[in-house]
């Protein structure tokens, strides 16, 4: 019996995430409402729930209502907050808090009716009524300050955290998650007396709830998302004040920030960017390498087949190194012919490595593809062992971009020989 609820569980928490995550992608095209009105028309079920419906697992008597409803929803408004922002988040919790209160509202002009038996033997127990009105103030007030303390807590620890999404979504969980069970239980203890066991059972159950949500998410941001994207380092005041719109800023941002012909990022965005990036790393104990790319005698190319021939070879260099590039990693275009690209917990071998592989690439892929024999020439450097700054580090990487193209060009020159002997051109 207690493996069945146990199963039971899971599979409404598979249940509850497949359908709530699937409204939340489809928000663009089906509109926000949807995923708002699926996540607010429950709140009466979990309530009703977690004040009569329990069962036994293995770590205590634990109500379905609080476990997978309202855990789910606490997680699926910060989910909400991450994927938009404030101003769009700030919607459900509201709507949610208003319009409990005016159910509570309602129902206190309602129980004055003189009613009337329609069905023999069915009479409205008012009694359980009021009992429920108690229930919903009060978990009402607990969703409300859950909401905004899950998102305040996620802003300030995301230093602490880094780039690790998931252990920062399951640490929030379990905080709130642990407040609202103390706060829940203690009207459940004051109106209706309900044992200790109903509050361990219950905080056992939302800490498995939370375990498991954090897996589908993590399971999803793997298999259906780019974690990238759902990333938000904003400042304490900004959380429900500023950044509105984030997405469809943060898609504008990275539209205009994007050269046209090759895709990868403008000078200005490395000039912004590059240093947070290159520091980023460094807190977190990862060395960053900057691999500096430069068309070797694309001037003669231009001047030979003309500035249309010259724009294909850039947009055919463009995308092999956009190919090469992780998720995390950076690539700019920085001058006419030259790409800067930063990868973090990238060693300096690994980056030889990688700038030699790259090298290889579009010296063949030109050969079978472009007018003409296209190579390039690769200088590399690694902070912190060369720098700690991006403008030394750039100036490093800029050396050895030159000391290859003395050395014959199609070659790559950096802290370490390179891997295998290159063809000069």
């Amino acid at each position: 019996m207690l493996s069945s609820n146990v199963f039971l569980l899971v599979v409404q928490a598979t249940l509850y995430f497949t359908v709530m995550m699937s409204l939340l992608r489809a928000r663009k095209a089906i509109g926000i409402g949807v995923f708002m009105c699926a996540l607010g028309v429950m709140h009466f079920l979990e309530t009703y729930l977690a004040s009569v419906f329990y069962i036994q697992l293995p770590f205590g008597i634990i109500s379905p209502g609080s476990t997978v409803m309202f855990s789910g929803k606490l997680l699926m408004i910060l989910l909400l907050y991450i994927r938009e922002d404030a101003a769009v988040v700030r919607q459900p919790i509201y709507g949610l808090l208003i319009g409990n209160f005016l159910i509570v509202g309602l129902v206190m002009i309602l129980r004055n009716h003189d009613t009337v038996s329609v069905v023999p033997g069915h009479v409205p127990d008012i009694g359980f009524v009021d009992e429920m009105g108690w229930l919903m103030v009060w978990g009402t007030i607990l969703l409300f300050l859950d909401s905004v303390g899950i998102i305040v807590l996620y802003e300030r620890i995301g230093q602490l955290f880094g780039r690790h999404l998931g252990w920062r979504f399951l640490f929030c969980g379990a905080v709130m998650l642990t407040f609202d069970q103390a706060g829940f239980y203690l009207a459940l203890r004051v109106i209706s007396g309900a044992p200790f066991e109903v509050f361990v059972g219950g905080w056992g159950a939302k800490m498995f709830a939370t375990v498991i949500y954090t897996g589908f998410f993590i399971a999803y941001l793997k298999f259906f998302d780019d974690e990238k994207g759902w990333r938000t380092n904003r400042s304490f005041r900004d959380v429900f004040q500023v950044l509105t719109f984030r997405e469809r800023y943060q898609d504008l941002l990275e539209t205009t920030s994007l050269d046209h012909l090759t895709g990868a990022f403008h000078r200005r965005r490395y000039d912004a960017f590059g240093p947070d990036i290159l520091k980023g790393c460094l807190e977190a104990g990862e060395p960053l390498s900057m691999l500096i790319f430069d068309i070797d005698h694309f001037k003669g190319i231009n001047d030979r087949l003309g500035h249309q021939t010259g724009d294909e070879v850039l947009k055919a260099v463009g995308k092999l190194l956009k190919e090469n590039v992780r998720q995390d990693d950076s690539l700019y275009r920085v001058g006419g012919e030259e790409f800067v690209m930063l990868a973090c917990s990238l060693t300096p071998a690994a980056a030889m490595r990688l700038a030699e592989r790259i090298r290889r690439q579009i010296e063949i892929f030109s050969e079978e593809t472009l007018p003409e024999r296209v190579t390039v020439s690769i200088g590399v450097a690694t902070a912190p062992d060369d720098a700690r700054q991006l403008d030394e580090l750039f100036s490093i990487a800029d050396q050895r971009l030159y000391q290859a193209k003395r050395q014959g060009r199609n070659q790559v020159s950096g802290p370490l020989p390179a891997s295998e002997p290159n063809s000069s051109n």
